[in-house]
């Protein structure tokens, strides 16, 4: 009897393995889209306004993709400075849907980043990348058409402020504090080079408010207070003084949240008398120093500047320039600063460095 019941329970285990393990799911198969067909504006020539960023400035409209199944697709609007889109921008994506629109905010911010001057009519191209899935799985492109547009002027920096006692402006929030000079091609990469007294110091991002507010809380990485913790401990070292007055060198980098502070040698650095700003889009402004102490840091608050270039001419004769707008290292010799927006500035020049910063004040 054993034997007869062990073998119809093996009998059934099989036909359960059998029949169980069948597969009745259904394959799904996509096929790569058609090209979507991008629909013509209405209108062709865009002139944005700075004063009603969030009106409805443009709206794109397509066909839908055809991927064989149901499914949600993806449509990502391009937009570039040229007909080969050699380095597009996403002015936005949707799911679901075969259309777009764009603010005048929107828009204005999409023409700058592909690299359109503000305040020229200048042609921008557009088209649409159908795909599926998170992945973005079977992309395809639709045809591309082109209007103009005339953007506003969207300053896309952010400027950052020194304070504290280590500083030519103690623990006041708006006593002149030094600007850090931001690097011409990485825009999180900010430094300074100057004299430090012993003591502490904190990052400001706006002067005459508290916060934002950098420091930082174990030496090494930077921390943060955007208005609603607590504050972090001050640089250079969690709380610590500097030990010794001297020139030194800050750099804080805003995408990797560290910073560095090393000691400057001056050895050999030229002691100019004066700094003037020359060039197409002003008169001629004198510089400042920062301090006595602070002698190779220079300054003019509040100036005009129209479109047009500048350089830092030295009473020596020597012209410092660089080719890269609002913020660069400069060089003797080198091109002239192109200023690419009239408006009034705060300009930071460093003669140590050839850092300079020219900060818009209404932008």
């Amino acid at each position: 009897m054993k034997n007869k019941i062990s073998l119809l329970l093996s009998s059934l285990f099989v036909l359960f393995l059998f029949t169980g393990c069948e597969d009745d799911s259904e394959i799904f198969t996509v096929a790569e889209t058609s090209p979507i067909n991008l629909a013509e504006l209405a209108i062709s020539d865009i002139q944005l306004d700075a004063v009603n960023t969030n009106n409805p400035a443009v709206t794109f409209s397509w066909t839908v993709a055809d991927y064989g199944q149901p499914a949600a697709e993806r449509y990502d609007l391009e937009l570039s400075s040229d007909n080969a889109f050699t380095n597009p921008i996403v002015a936005s994506s949707i799911v679901g849907n075969n259309s777009i629109t764009l603010s005048v905010g929107e828009l204005n911010s999409a023409a700058g980043n592909a690299g359109l001057p503000p305040f020229v009519s200048s042609t921008i191209y557009a088209r649409v990348i159908s795909s599926l899935g998170t992945q973005n799985g079977l992309p395809v492109a639709s045809n591309v058409i082109s209007f103009q547009v005339t953007p506003f002027f969207n300053y896309p920096f952010m400027d950052f402020f020194l304070v504290g006692n280590a500083t030519a402006a103690d623990w006041n929030n708006n006593n002149n504090n030094p600007a850090l000079f931001r690097d011409g091609d990485n825009p999180n990469l900010y430094t300074y080079t100057g004299f430090f007294n012993p003591g502490q110091f904190k990052v400001l991002e706006i002067k005459g408010l508290w916060q934002p507010q950098w420091g930082t809380n174990d030496g090494s990485s930077i921390d943060v207070n955007p208005g609603d913790t607590s504050d972090p401990n001050t640089f250079p070292n969690n709380g610590s003084d500097i030990s010794a007055a001297g020139f030194y060198t800050f750099t804080i980098n805003f995408s990797s949240n560290n910073f560095s502070f090393a000691a400057f040698d001056t050895t050999g650095a030229t002691d100019y008398t004066s700094i003037e700003v020359q060039g197409s889009a002003t008169s001629t402004i004198a510089l400042t120093r920062l301090s006595a102490s602070d002698s190779h840091v220079w300054f003019a608050n509040n100036v005009t500047l129209t479109t047009g270039d500048v350089a830092f001419v030295t009473n020596t004769g020597d012209s410092w320039g660089s080719d890269s707008s609002f913020s660069g290292k400069a060089t003797n010799g080198g091109a002239n600063v192109p200023v690419i927006v009239g408006d009034e500035y705060d300009i930071w020049f460093n003669d140590l460095t050839g850092d300079y910063i020219l900060i818009p004040l209404n932008l």
